[in-house]
């Protein structure tokens, strides 16, 4: 027992006194590789709003606006193409100054989301009780799936011409890869466009809702370290 307690003490005090050698000819580099794409994704929120004296007249106007816009929206669903879901849908008493309730104010959310644009524009055009409130582009899952591969490609042949030029400008022959991390973004918010934001100040008859998506850049970022050889 005693000769253990001495050998880890003695351990101990060479660990204090020895530490490990800082690692040297380490670089630190980051690299991105970009890609633009056309979005392809059409996210369009339907709603409407009613008001009322009695809460429960308020909700039940708000379930049939919403259930007649369900069967027609419905009638044209396929996966992928138009998915459709309900969203918010709130209930809330109004008051007076005196702080008494004198009234009750609702709203209701049907979401229409797919890469079928005309699809999704025309379904919203025959939905009668609820109107545009908003509209929104994005990429699918496929679509950025596709894309990240591509702009990761780029990174990681950015990241490995930058470090093979690095060493040589240090004055070093090669180099190996000691650690690395990748992630992936998209540049800046997906914005609607005016022409979409238009319609939904209009009642839509059978007619589509005008859209027009743009395009995003899908960025994939590399950073690490290596070793100077």
């Amino acid at each position: 027992m005693a000769m253990c307690t001495v050998f880890a003490t003695a351990g101990a005090a060479f660990a204090q006194t020895a530490p490990w050698p800082e690692p040297q000819n380490v670089l630190q580099l980051s690299a991105s590789g970009t890609v633009e794409v056309q979005q392809d994704l059409l996210s369009m929120s339907l709603t409407t709003t009613r008001e009322g004296t009695e809460a429960s007249g308020v909700q039940a106007q708000l379930k049939t606006a919403l259930d007649a816009a369900l069967a027609e929206a419905k009638r044209s669903a396929q996966p992928g193409q138009l998915d459709v879901r309900t969203g918010s849908f709130s209930l809330s008493p109004r008051y007076t100054r005196e702080g008494k309730i004198n009234g009750w104010q609702g709203s209701a959310e049907l979401i229409l989301e797919g890469r079928d644009f005309p699809r999704i524009t025309q379904t919203a055009g025959r939905i009668t009780t609820l109107t545009v409130g908003g509209v929104g582009f994005g990429l699918s899952r496929e679509q950025r799936a596709k894309v990240e591969a591509d702009a990761q490609t780029l990174a990681i042949d950015n990241f490995k011409q930058k470090a093979d030029s690095l060493a040589k400008g240090f004055g070093f022959g090669s180099y190996t890869l000691r650690e690395v991390s990748v992630n992936a973004s998209q540049d800046g918010p997906i914005r609607p466009r005016m022409m979409a934001m238009q319609a939904s100040a209009k009642s839509m008859s059978d007619s589509a809702v005008p859209v027009e998506a743009g395009k995003t850049n899908v960025v994939v970022n590399v950073s690490g370290s290596v070793q100077l050889k």
